[in-house]
């Protein structure tokens, strides 16, 4: 199954198998090193502006994120090319941990910040842009919806759950840093190479 993945997909769905499993034996050590960490604390190195995304709390993090990486990333890589989805990809990574920073320092929290979430918005942002008719089905309730529709549900639920405080200990603001950055590079590319083709 893995060798029938595009090659950045699949690395990227290794990697962070890799560093999970790494994570059960170090953890503490690796939170310390590559989580993303708030400008204000003594722990923030700018190497975690994308080595947080490597980190993720738990199996179902990992689970969840690494099923949406290859549910989106494989047809956007496959679409794109892999130069252009690795630098896509880490695009919206960063601009989901500025967006994190950003919101940190309005909060003065010392929370640090795991997970391929932004990176993941970002892919499902691309891929409402690219393939919008295309059905992705809602788990809770079961409903298949067009993917543009899907992911605005999915945009706004992130918004509001992030301005009411909502599900405390999920950085709903990064995930929208995530999408803001897919929005941009999309934009770049929509001027530089013309309209995009619609699926």
């Amino acid at each position: 199954m893995l060798s029938n993945l595009p090659p950045a997909t699949r690395a990227l769905l290794l990697t962070n198998v890799g560093v999970f499993l790494l994570q059960q034996l170090i953890n503490p050590l690796l939170v310390q090193y590559l989580a993303l960490w708030p400008p204000g604390t003594e722990l923030f190195e700018p190497w975690q502006l994308l080595s947080y995304a490597f980190l993720h709390e738990g199996v179902l993090h990992i689970l969840f994120n690494m099923f949406a990486l290859f549910m989106f990333g494989t047809p956007l890589e496959r679409y794109w090319g892999s130069a252009r989805f690795t630098v896509f990809y880490f695009v919206c990574v960063l601009t989901a941990a500025l967006t994190q920073q950003a919101v940190a320092l309005f909060d003065h929290s010392d929370a640090y910040t795991i997970g391929a979430s932004g990176g993941i918005f970002g892919l499902l942002l691309a891929f409402a842009v690219y393939f919008p008719r295309q059905r992705i089905m809602l788990l809770f309730p079961p409903i298949p919806l067009p993917a543009w529709a899907f992911v605005t549900i999915y945009g706004l639920a992130e918004l509001f759950m992030g301005v009411t405080g909502n599900e405390a200990g999920v950085a709903h603001f990064a995930h929208l840093g995530g999408m803001l950055g897919g929005a941009a590079m999309i934009l770049f590319w929509r001027v530089k190479d013309g309209a995009p083709k619609v699926h």
